[in-house]
């Protein structure tokens, strides 16, 4: 989320609110009242800033990555950890509109959050092609298959170490390498070892917390192929940085990920282990099917791009002004073609005719 508000940054001619993810009580009220003030649209690009715009009374808009944590309960959460959930659900509800990163992300949000599927849009994420991209010619560091991400629940990581160590039997010399911290928690980390330890398979574990992408398109590059388990993403980078870096991609058939990776990877059952052995062994041992699959990978991920991602969220920018603009001459989104409706209390129009909205985070 964060490298999203970066590169739309990059993109667009917008004036940006810097904050950070973790916040004091003191820096939370003073990004509120920040946000409260501002007198352009406002775009949040991360749905757990959508509590900051809760006492804004001026358009606002909320980019929802996922809804894992509102809704699907995959990681046990604190007390006070749950009222900010909340709260970040109140905020989307109250939003003037909603962009979601996938398909799946934007169904998720009409049904389980309740905002109306005319205030809501769909803008897939992303890639940067140019530091994630295949290696000339064939040279590889070893045999290992590719995990990028956390070690939460939702990532299922048990079931692929399950098919991994049933793979070991026929791959002696198979290493398993695992980009990315662990997580919130440190937790995670004790139960994913506990698990290795009880599989007889913590020797061929490679843990690698924090790398450059640079560094981290050279792991896809060298990789036999990117195993991604995951019980549920918003939109899944992972797969799409191995496809553009010619990494064959084997996940999951849940959520987001089909949309990303289209028919360009294996789907597989995230339940089913016997399933996850089969389709890694095919990539492992059949060249021709490996070679189809970076092929097709390669195209795949030409279908994504920030440049796109910007001008799709522009768009949005200016529907949401229109709307604004009708509302603002007491239309209260109702003209033809319009999609914003108003929330209660929430004031239109932007105050001093700037161009452009204002970015948060």
């Amino acid at each position: 989320m964060d490298k999203y508000s970066q590169e739309l940054a990059r993109r667009l001619p917008v004036k940006q609110i810097p904050t950070r993810r973790y916040l004091s009580l003191r820096q939370s009220l003073r990004l509120m009242h920040v946000i409260q003030r501002e007198k352009d649209i406002v775009h949040l690009p991360n749905q757990h800033l959508a509590r900051y715009a809760l006492l804004r009374r001026r358009p606002f808009i909320v980019t929802v990555h996922d809804i894992a944590r509102f809704h699907f309960g995959f990681d046990s959460e604190t007390p006070l950890e749950r009222l900010m959930l909340k709260l970040d659900v109140l905020g989307i509800r109250r939003a003037s509109h909603v962009i979601a990163t996938s398909r799946n992300t934007r169904k998720d949000v009409v049904e389980h959050l309740g905002v109306p599927e005319e205030r809501t849009s769909l803008v897939y994420n992303g890639m940067d092609c140019g530091v994630f991209q295949p290696r000339a010619g064939e040279s590889r560091n070893g045999v290992y298959i590719l995990y990028v991400g956390s070690e939460r629940p939702r990532k299922n990581l048990g079931r692929l170490f399950e098919a991994f160590a049933e793979l070991k039997r026929e791959f002696p010399d198979l290493k398993l390498v695992k980009v990315g911290p662990s997580g919130r928690s440190t937790d995670f980390r004790r139960d994913v070892m506990l698990r290795l330890v009880s599989l007889g398979i913590a020797a061929d574990v490679v843990f690698v917390d924090y790398v450059e992408e640079s560094e981290l398109a050279e792991y896809y590059r060298s990789a036999a192929l990117l195993a991604y388990p995951s019980l549920y993403e918003g939109f899944g980078l992972p797969p799409l940085e191995a496809m553009c870096s010619g990494c064959p991609v084997v996940t999951t058939n849940t959520s987001s990920l089909p949309e990303v990776v289209g028919d360009a990877g294996m789907m597989v059952d995230p339940h089913d282990t016997a399933a996850w052995v089969e389709a890694m062994r095919r990539v492992l041992t059949d060249g021709v099917l490996r070679d189809e699959m970076i092929r097709k990978g390669l195209e795949r991920s030409r279908m994504f791009s920030w440049d796109k991602t910007a001008a799709e969220t522009a768009g949005v920018y200016r529907r949401v002004a229109v709307a604004c603009r009708w509302a603002g001459e007491e239309c209260l989104g109702a003209a033809p073609g319009c999609n914003l409706r108003p929330v209660p209390g929430q004031r239109a129009g932007r105050a001093d005719g700037r161009e452009g909205p204002v970015l948060g985070g």
